[in-house]
């Protein structure tokens, strides 16, 4: 279970087509948001795979494979530690949350974020005090800011749509597409467990919202309502 035989694996399947293909669609060029990150070229599938013969890997090494400049090792240790996580009795769920907010340093990239955080600190804060998360929202890393509001997608699943609702207003002003996507994400969850409440956000916010946020929140509204929204955003 070592962590080089890991690494073997993964470089097992890369290829420098997907290689390629990912750093373009993870916007790693000058000035874009996934600038220097480096991609060994692994699919997501293989990438599961060499988590699944790797399940047991020892913290120490999850946490120094996190640290790694390559994007499917952090994936690769991310989806470690979820398993970790769901497996482990409290005072190891208590150690993999700490971890995981200690190191989003490297928690870099949307899809890191997206597969890990609601299953990681949505989940530990379940029955916890949710402070952290408006410590994350008001952040002026962007990571962590989307890491707050993909937290509460695993309370909003059962219908819990409180902190989503209270973090999509504090990010209602935010700069970044990636989050204005997020919270329009998460607001499209909201609509589907709780529509009132939705209903009710953008009658005191549509006019406001970035035109994505808006257009991610009211994607499954019909079409007559959705263009009746569109026409009061302010962009």
């Amino acid at each position: 279970m070592s962590l080089s035989k890991l690494k073997a694996m993964l470089r097992s399947y890369a290829t420098k087509e997907r290689a390629t293909a990912n750093a373009w669609f993870f916007k790693t060029g000058k000035g874009q948001y996934g600038e220097g990150d480096r991609f060994l070229g692994v699919t997501v599938p293989n990438i599961r795979k060499t988590v699944r013969a790797f399940p047991t890997l020892p913290l120490k090494e999850v946490i120094a494979l996190l640290k790694s400049p390559w994007h499917e090792e952090r994936l690769t240790a991310l989806f470690i530690l979820i398993h970790q996580f769901q497996k482990g009795d409290p005072a190891t769920q208590k150690k993999i949350y700490n971890l995981y907010l200690k190191s989003t340093k490297w928690i870099n990239n949307w899809d890191l974020v997206d597969l890990s955080a609601h299953k990681i600190v949505g989940a530990y804060l379940i029955d916890k005090p949710r402070k952290t998360l408006y410590e994350l929202a008001s952040s002026p890393n962007l990571w962590q800011r989307r890491i707050a509001i993909l937290a509460t997608f695993w309370y909003i699943k059962d219908g819990d749509v409180k902190d989503a609702i209270k973090i999509a207003q504090l990010l209602l002003n935010d700069k970044e597409d990636l989050i204005h996507k997020a919270v329009g994400w998460m607001l499209r969850e909201v609509g589907k467990k709780d529509l009132p409440t939705l209903e009710s956000f953008l009658k005191k916010h549509a006019p406001k919202m970035p035109r994505t946020m808006l257009r991610y929140a009211i994607e499954k509204f019909p079409e007559t309502k959705r263009q009746r929204y569109l026409k009061i955003t302010r962009d």
